[in-house]
């Protein structure tokens, strides 16, 4: 005869099993460069740490080539963020092929709603989105892509899309908050929100899956090496092995920068190699103005 079973054990060990399980993380991004530069080695680290990666990008990079047409410029760059979230170990990909360049004039809420909606479908544990709060580049699809992306959990609720809950998908809002800067290191108090702390990441162990990554971007590194080799003509210091411009430059300049990146980063935090985030987690229950005001006894 088999021993009785505690109801109160058998849920204990319920969460104790929920608790060990590593929850989604989903990645939120204008392009796949944005989310591979600014948080490719710490999104490798969670894949090894069992968690499912998923990655909504907005931006279909129709203009993101060298010699390409818009239409062509966009099946080549979804290729090669396909073959670069493999190598990451992504678990999916979802572009949703917006004009780049133009976000600026396309609604917010439209752009809220995909990522609320992918919150329901997803159930992401941890988000990644880019930090808007740093005003340092020309390309502003990045801003708006962090901006309405910060907002989207305040529609995790399910008086929003009610269209969803009525078909079986709830509110839904992750509990953990990564900015990431794509291309520099942070500044001293930079970026975040108001709560929000600086967090450092060893990417040493992983720094290679990074690069594997970064090198499947062909035609967006064409693209990058061409704008460096105008910049330094422009200076005055472009040599030989830049007019060449093949893909293998392309390739080992993209290499050298996200390398140079991560070293950078890391000797701010003593490690070789490292990314840093404006971290937000969960919150107390009950609100800091309220705590303030709270008796001892």
């Amino acid at each position: 005869m088999r021993a009785p079973v505690s109801v109160l054990a058998l849920i204990a060990a319920a969460l104790c099993g929920a608790a060990q399980t590593p929850g989604p993380v989903m990645v939120v991004a204008a392009n796949s460069r944005d989310y591979l530069y600014g948080a490719g080695g710490t999104l490798a680290r969670m894949v090894a740490e069992g968690r499912p990666v998923y990655v909504l990008l907005f931006g279909s990079e129709d203009k993101d080539a060298v010699g390409l047409a818009p239409a062509r410029a966009r099946l080549a760059n979804n290729a090669d963020g396909e073959r670069a979230a493999r190598v990451l170990g992504v678990k999916e990909v979802l572009c949703l092929g917006y004009p780049s360049g133009e976000f600026g004039q396309i609604s917010t809420s439209e752009l809220r709603n995909h990522v609320m909606t992918m919150f329901r479908v997803w159930k992401p544990e941890i988000l990644f989105f880019p930090d808007w709060y740093i005003h340092y580049l020309d390309d502003k699809d990045t801003y708006w892509v962090g901006r309405m992306a910060e907002e989207a959990p305040y529609g995790g609720g399910s008086y929003f899309l009610q269209e969803m809950t009525y078909i079986g998908y709830p509110g839904y809002a992750p509990r953990q908050y990564y900015f990431y800067s794509p291309y520099r290191p942070y500044r001293p108090r930079e970026g975040g929100e108001g709560p929000a702390s600086l967090r450092a990441v060893d990417i040493t162990s992983t720094m290679e899956v990074k690069l594997r990554a970064i090198a499947e971007l062909k035609t967006a590194n064409q693209l990058y090496a061409l704008q460096t080799r105008e910049r330094l003509r422009a200076a005055g210091r472009s040599g030989k092995r830049m007019a060449e411009l093949t893909p293998e430059t392309a390739a080992e300049l993209a290499r050298a920068f996200a390398e140079e990146l991560a070293a950078e980063i890391g000797r701010k935090h003593g490690f070789r190699y490292a990314e840093e985030f404006n971290h937000l987690g969960s919150r107390p229950l009950v609100p800091e103005h309220v705590r303030e005001r709270a008796k001892r006894r």
